[in-house]
């Protein structure tokens, strides 16, 4: 019990995070890892499997679909990002131009992007996926968009995150189907 007691406490979440994920991108075994790492708060690493082939398809046609859309920012597959349970990594994102220039500069972001779309697998619970969104709103999303297994795009905005609404705010010629 008194070993407990001498835990360090974790005053700022993103400067740990960053650094834990700097860590881990110059670890030449995680770096070997087949499959996606994310971390919780603690700086434990967790193990995500690949998904099936459809999955990295809807991710580059949804990265499409944002860099025609939304030219004026930046596009990402994999985006690793800073939250208050570790780094989590949103499948695709768009970020502004002035949003990255306050967030990015590390391995990892130290917030959400603006938009932070999940790809839903197999492997994925509907638990693990509200818990992705609740973190990316928490981590200064403003949308946090869901492509389920048929391919059909579901949009939560950050006013009401828990309501799916049927259009984007932020890019609203977003198709609704992703084949």
């Amino acid at each position: 019990m008194s070993a407990l007691l001498n835990l360090p406490t974790i005053k700022d979440q993103t400067a740990f995070n960053l650094d834990r994920w700097d860590e881990l991108a110059r670890d030449e075994d995680v770096r070997k890892l087949q499959g996606r790492v994310e971390t919780d708060r603690f700086g434990r690493t967790i193990m995500y499997h690949y998904a099936e082939y459809s999955h990295g398809g809807r991710q580059f046609d949804i990265g499409t679909w944002l860099a025609k859309l939304l030219p004026e920012g930046k596009v990402n597959v994999e985006c690793p990002i800073s939250t208050s349970d570790g780094v989590k990594v949103a499948d695709v994102s768009w970020v502004s131009k002035k949003r990255l220039l306050k967030i990015g500069g590390r391995t990892a972001l130290s917030a959400a992007p603006e938009i932070c779309v999940e790809v839903i697998s197999p492997a994925n619970t509907r638990g693990e996926i509200e818990e992705k969104r609740r973190l990316y709103f928490e981590a200064g999303a403003k949308e946090v968009w869901i492509c389920d297994k048929k391919g059909r795009m579901i949009f939560f905005l950050k006013d009401a995150p828990a309501v799916a609404v049927k259009v984007s705010k932020l890019c609203p010629e977003m198709p609704k189907m992703i084949e």
